[in-house]
């Protein structure tokens, strides 16, 4: 059984890369030469244009709203689609680089994502903002599936560190879009300069990582002996798919509908836009310290626990007590955050082999991002039946508890049964 440690970590977060050899051109050395910061510049600048597509939305729904006549459920597809389609791209992203090569993947991409925002200035109806989230979720979708393989491949030992940064980076740009977005709109007195405007964080990005032609273009690409979808006869697989999917459906709503419900608290827009930044940081402070606590043992199981009574706690405290916010806010923000990385741990915990290991852990993040998906969907739906997100948050609390429940059943002692 592995046990979890930096190494695993870079394995977790580029499940498609693990069996990449590790490269030694920037590894040879106890400190990074100038060419390697502005690689490392670049990969930061573009996790920084991963998320502000889907963190803006709830922080300028209020501004929006009014003007497009949007529906929760159809705003809710602006969060639903670009997380469906991270989803679906795990299982397809991985040959697109082998096809065209990583550099001309996440360049492509890129373009995307910033042609996707920049629309967004134009848009006249829901259609519109409908189409520049597919678009997003697409190159969102292709950028995750390979940045993480490149990393691994160019800073070998140093992977860890530079993944770290890059997954810092990326809670970052929606901590950064989540606190901002409303305060942008009310100075610019326009809901589309805030919604498009992050375009420059693209362009930046566009402009370092073209630099990096000559060094990343020609890595090679790794092919995997065990697909993703061969873990699909398991039970066990689907078992971990679904806890980690219920896990990311708590972070997609909070993410869609935590601005808009305290806005209907009688909080600013600002207010609520900072409260979703205070809980998206706390996310990053446990998703680093979880890890290292559940590392101690093999048995990831009692600090799963506690952070799925932070998570119930944090939900049913939104809405018995409501006013208290910042506290549910930064609970909820411990809870999810730490659960993220905890929950592809275990998965990693369940196989001996590195590449068995990157296998799962991206079956388990395809069919969870596609299950969590329809969880703002589901969401807006209800508070446009019952005029409250209470129910939303009242139906994850309980999930929380379902977690719980399964939880108790990742006893390491049967992780090789589940697989034979």
């Amino acid at each position: 059984m592995r046990g979890f440690s930096a190494s695993c970590l870079s394995d977790l977060l580029c499940p498609l890369a693990a069996d990449l050899t590790y490269g030694t051109d920037m590894t040879e050395t106890n400190s990074f030469t100038t060419k390697t910061w502005i690689l490392i510049l670049s990969l930061v600048l573009i996790a920084l244009t991963l998320r502000p597509s889907m963190a803006s939305i709830g922080p300028l729904l209020p501004f929006m709203q009014p003007e497009l006549h949007l529906s929760f459920t159809q705003a809710s597809l602006l969060t639903m689609l670009p997380v469906l389609a991270m989803g679906l791209g795990i299982f397809f992203a991985h040959q697109l680089a082998l096809w065209f090569g990583s550099y001309q993947v996440v360049f492509w991409a890129s373009i995307a994502i910033a042609a996707a925002t920049a629309q967004r200035y134009w848009a006249v109806g829901a259609l519109d903002l409908t189409l520049s989230a597919i678009v997003a979720g697409l190159g969102i979708a292709m950028v995750q599936a390979v940045v993480p393989g490149v990393i691994k491949q160019k800073f070998g030992t140093k992977a860890p560190l530079v993944m770290g940064w890059y997954i810092s980076a990326i809670i970052a740009g929606a901590a950064l879009t989540a606190s901002l977005a409303a305060f942008w709109a009310d100075w610019a007195q326009s809901w589309r300069v805030a919604l498009s405007g992050w375009v420059v964080l693209s362009v930046l990005a566009l402009v370092l990582w073209f630099s990096q032609k000559n060094a990343i273009q020609n890595l090679p690409v790794a092919q995997s002996q065990q697909k993703p979808l061969s873990f699909s006869k398991y039970g066990r697989s689907w078992t971990l798919a679904l806890f980690f999917g219920l896990v990311t459906c708590a972070f997609t709503c909070v993410l869609a509908w935590l601005p808009a419900y305290y806005v209907e608290q009688g909080w600013s827009e600002q207010k609520s836009g900072l409260l979703l930044g205070l809980l998206l940081c706390m996310e990053v402070v446990s998703g680093f310290v979880s890890p290292w606590l559940a590392s101690r043992k093999l048995d990831r199981r009692p600090v799963m626990l506690v952070l799925l009574v932070l998570m119930a706690t944090g939900f049913a405290g939104l809405v018995v007590a409501p006013q208290l916010g910042l506290i549910w806010a930064s609970v909820l923000g411990l809870g999810i955050g730490g659960l993220f990385p905890l929950s592809l741990i275990v998965s990693m915990d369940h196989q001996h082999q590195s590449s068995a290991a990157a296998s799962l852990t991206a079956f388990v993040q395809g069919i969870g991002y596609t299950l969590a998906a329809f969880s703002p969907l589901i969401a807006g739906f209800i508070r446009d039946f019952s005029q409250s997100f209470s129910i939303s948050w009242l139906l994850l609390a309980a999930i929380a508890v379902l977690l719980m429940v399964m939880a108790t059943r990742f006893n390491p002692a049967f992780y090789e049964s589940r697989f034979e």
